[in-house]
């Protein structure tokens, strides 16, 4: 049972982009057909931030707004108290997202996880909610990320590419009430190198994600990604994560439980470990701090 490594498929690039492609330019269409009527009002801040818990939301930064974020995962829960349940351990991923334009982000992050991983993605938002208009808002969501650790097992022609995976999801959120925000989350995976023959190079899944307001800055968030038995071994499962959001001015502060320890998309939608019924969970943390970088007056 050795290392497997293929490069994506192109067939199935080209089917996944023309998708979102026919997808962007349907959600365009009926804005333009709409433009002519009243709309009504625009709804804003179905999620609080542009992550949910692990993955992202249906949310962009606006223009010229700088996102620095920390996300933070403790051990397990049930590692004993040799470990404090699992406050000895730590995993972090550190990144900064930045607007272009108030419907396009960008953004790099650095995972310290055992695989040291660094990502970049790009997050477009191709439809808006209205109150008379669509009932939906929609954004697509791309990223490229690698491997940082040496691998000996790799053949020096394969190490650039077997450190190589990427990330392709449609995010489609409604928000109900002042209180009520749900998301669907298509998503699709590709691993240039998984380790066994038995594993799949390509994942398919459908993520899940609400979020409930208790009160003006508390919040409840949750997130679920179910992916088919054929994408997972044995060893992986479903990714569950619940939480608590804290909003003040320039600041959301969350704390979570949650099975997955990874924080890219790889490691939350494919490579998830944990097992709630076993006790295998993770009390994390995102911290993120926005900064005005475009059009800021300075005095």
């Amino acid at each position: 049972m050795g290392l497997k490594i293929t490069k994506m498929n192109m067939r199935k690039i080209l089917l996944f982009t023309l998708s979102l492609c026919l997808l962007s330019s349907i959600a365009t269409a009926q804005e333009d057909n709409s433009s002519s009527k009243d709309k009504g009002e625009k709804i804003t801040q179905t999620f609080k931030d542009t992550r949910v818990i692990n993955g992202h939301s249906v949310e962009t930064n606006k223009e010229g707004s700088m996102k620095f974020i920390i996300m933070h995962r403790f051990g397990a829960l049930n590692s004993g108290v040799n470990e404090l349940f699992g406050l000895d351990q730590a995993n972090m991923r550190i990144g900064f997202d930045y607007g272009i334009k108030d419907w396009l982000t960008i953004g790099l992050g650095r995972s310290s996880t055992p695989q040291k991983v660094v990502d970049l993605f790009g997050k477009a938002r191709v439809l808006d909610q209205y109150s008379n208009g669509s009932p939906v808002s929609i954004s697509l969501f791309a990223s490229a990320a690698a491997r940082t650790v040496e691998d000996p097992r790799i053949d020096a022609s394969d190490y650039f590419k077997a450190r190589m995976f990427y990330s392709y999801q449609a995010l489609i959120a409604r928000k109900f009430s002042e209180r009520l925000s749900l998301q669907l989350m298509p998503s699709f995976v590709h691993r240039n190198l998984v380790r066994t023959t038995e594993e799949e190079n390509d994942i398919i899944s459908i993520g899940a994600a609400g979020h409930f307001q208790v009160t003006k800055v508390v919040g409840i968030q949750t997130e679920v990604y179910f992916t088919p038995d054929d994408f997972l071994t044995d060893e992986y499962s479903n990714s569950i994560s619940i939480g608590l959001d804290f909003e003040t001015k320039n600041h959301v502060f969350q704390i979570h439980l949650t099975n997955s320890q990874g924080m890219v998309e790889k490691d939350v939608i494919g490579e998830t470990r944990g097992r709630w019924d076993e006790g295998d969970i993770f009390l994390g943390f995102n911290f993120t701090r926005d900064f005005q970088i475009k059009g800021r007056k300075y005095k």
